[in-house]
């Protein structure tokens, strides 16, 4: 009975033995699934934490890129400054440049930190800055060329209407200089021929008979009020019976131009002394190569290329005892 008791005292403590043992596991199945429940809990929100952390990375660092190429934008719109602003600004494009080289370094990384793209926000807003006084600059160079391009267009008038008037002012001058001109040729009055023979003793005789005549004595006074003082030259021209020039040996070949008549030969060229306003006396004595023929002696003087006066004198034919 007692071997019995002690079977059944050893038989429970063995059951509670495998019973304790068995409330063991499970208590650290138990616990060993809460703390894999804690920890894949744990494990979600720091997932969580890391998505929506890359999430702002990415949406800043878009965000970033945006703003980079809207700066690029701004700078691409200034492209048409001309060669004399970019002299001026190329202190400016030097910083910007520099910038722009190191803000793309940082966006084109793929795994960018917050750290590098803080860095990146920070000369975004530099660059805008740089950019903001580049276009104030830019605004002023183009007033200032605005305000040159306007004084040149200012400058172009007035000398196109300076060239204009000095155009005018030529026109007028020479229409001037030509009324002066023609104003200011001589007057030829009091023409008298005189037909003379000269005797051996030298004594001179007015004779109207050809054969008997050596010489033909020209005297005229000539005038103008407005003429300057100086020396002007008058060309005399005898034509003789047969309508033609008679030249001497002295002028032989030689012309002098008429404003209506062309080059014409001419029989004596006369240096003239005048002074204005007063009128001067010239002589001339003529004598051909050969004897006077019968006939009309034309006289003709010319000066500034006009004819300023002009007489005839006849020649009679002898008589028998002439």
């Amino acid at each position: 009975m007692n071997e019995n008791n002690d079977q059944l005292v050893t038989e429970k403590k063995r059951v509670d033995s495998k019973n304790l043992l068995l409330g063991i596991l499970i208590a650290a199945i138990i616990i060993l699934a809460g703390f894999f429940i804690y920890d894949h809990s744990n494990s979600n929100e720091k997932l969580k934490t890391q998505e929506t952390e890359v999430a702002k990375v990415t949406t800043e660092k878009s965000n970033l890129q945006s703003s980079f190429d809207a700066s690029l934008a701004r700078l691409d719109s200034m492209q048409t400054v001309n060669t004399e602003m970019d002299s001026n600004l190329s202190a400016s494009k030097n910083e910007i440049a520099k910038m722009k080289s190191e803000i793309r370094s940082i966006l084109n990384k793929k795994n960018a930190t917050s750290h590098e793209l803080s860095k990146a926000r920070n000369l975004i807003a530099q660059l805008n800055g740089k950019i903001s006084d580049l276009e104030s600059q830019v605004a002023m160079l183009t007033q200032q060329n605005d305000s040159l391009r306007q004084n040149v267009a200012v400058l172009t008038t007035e000398k196109e209407t300076l060239s204009r008037n000095l155009d005018s002012t030529i026109v007028i001058k020479k229409v001037l200089e030509k009324k002066v001109d023609v104003a200011s040729t001589l007057n030829a009055d009091n023409i008298t021929i005189t037909p003379v023979k000269v005797k051996n003793n030298g004594k001179e005789k007015v004779s109207t008979v050809a054969k008997r005549v050596d010489k033909l004595l020209v005297s005229f006074d000539v005038n103008n009020r407005i003429i300057q003082p100086g020396t002007t030259d008058l060309y005399v021209v005898v034509i003789g019976p047969d309508g033609k020039p008679v030249t001497t040996p002295a002028s032989s070949g030689d012309t002098f131009t008429t404003r209506e008549e062309g080059d014409k030969s001419f029989t004596a060229k006369l240096p003239v002394d005048l002074e204005t306003a007063k009128t001067k006396n010239v002589q001339f004595a003529f004598a051909p190569g050969s004897h006077f023929q019968q006939g009309s002696y034309k006289i003709q003087i010319y000066q500034n290329g006009f004819l300023i006066g002009e007489k005839t004198r006849e020649l009679k034919k002898g008589g028998l005892f002439s």
